[in-house]
């Protein structure tokens, strides 16, 4: 077969790879378990180009995430539950469904509006389906995936929350908890109870994540910055220490300690003389 711009070429690929007998034995053996984790990584690494700017590993990327697609619709075309084919239909149906400001009668609406109109509608398709226990309260934290990542689900859990008014007005507020659960772990810790110290990182944690929404931040992509930045930042204390002929192993913390220092001030002092 040969490459190709049709997205039909690449269902007849993945069909070839899935044939018994002619097709690829590892791509035969997996099921939608062993392929599922591979569906997240990809998705993480679009991510990544993305914070990257690198469009064209973005493009390739994109590729890779749409064959965990037709990977997943392959497999269970071959169990007679659906294929490719359906899943575009629903995915058209839904876009059209939930976007009656475009494609129906509700016009004119704000950015906030769209968003309102878009969760009042996902409510109704899930009452529809009937997902959760029934009554709007009760509901009010059905459909979010559970396989989420924690910082992400966190964010949803409260924000779904606090669309019913169960939420801080102030970030200062929250910043105010963040203290308290903070000092819940200093005094588990002074007590030498670890363990009851580790369980309350967890709240801590779920603070720190609704500090970053009542800032308007996203918790998981302002971690992932700050991880970049932690990287870089060791990356120049190695090579510092590398010209003094040491390894990280050979140095002290106070010497780490201040070559970290160092990097941090010459990344700031670009951005105070941009400000002059």
């Amino acid at each position: 077969m040969t490459p190709s711009r049709d997205i039909a070429r690449l269902i007849e690929i993945m069909a070839a790879l899935r044939t018994p007998g002619s097709g690829c034995p590892w791509d035969l053996e997996q099921t939608f378990e062993t392929i599922a984790p591979y569906t997240i990584e990809e998705a993480y690494e679009v991510a990544d180009a993305i914070a990257r700017g690198d469009l064209d590993e973005l493009r390739d990327e994109l590729g890779d995430l749409l064959l965990q697609v037709v990977f997943h619709a392959r497999m269970a075309q071959e169990q007679g539950a659906f294929d490719f084919a359906d899943v575009v239909e629903s995915l058209t149906e839904k876009l059209v469904r939930r976007h009656p400001h475009v494609f129906g009668e509700a016009r004119g609406l704000s950015p906030k509006a769209v968003e309102g109109l878009w969760e009042r509608i996902k409510r109704a398709e899930r009452a529809q389906k009937g997902n959760g226990p029934s009554g709007e309260t009760a509901n009010t934290l059905a459909g979010i995936a559970v396989a989420l990542p924690a910082l992400t689900r966190a964010l949803k859990l409260q924000a779904k929350a606090g669309e019913v008014g169960f939420d801080w007005n102030d970030p200062l507020a929250v910043l105010a908890k963040i203290r308290e659960e903070a000092d819940e772990i200093e005094t588990e810790l002074a007590d030498g109870n670890r363990a009851t110290a580790g369980a309350e990182v967890g709240d801590l944690l779920f603070a720190v994540v609704n500090l970053a929404r009542h800032l308007d931040v996203d918790p998981e992509a302002t971690l992932r910055a700050t991880n970049r930045k932690f990287e870089r930042r060791f990356a120049t204390i190695e090579r510092a220490l590398a010209e003094r002929g040491k390894t990280p192993q050979a140095a002290t913390l106070e010497e780490m300690d201040e070559l970290w220092n160092e990097a941090k001030a010459a990344e700031r002092a670009p951005r105070s003389n941009a400000s002059r």
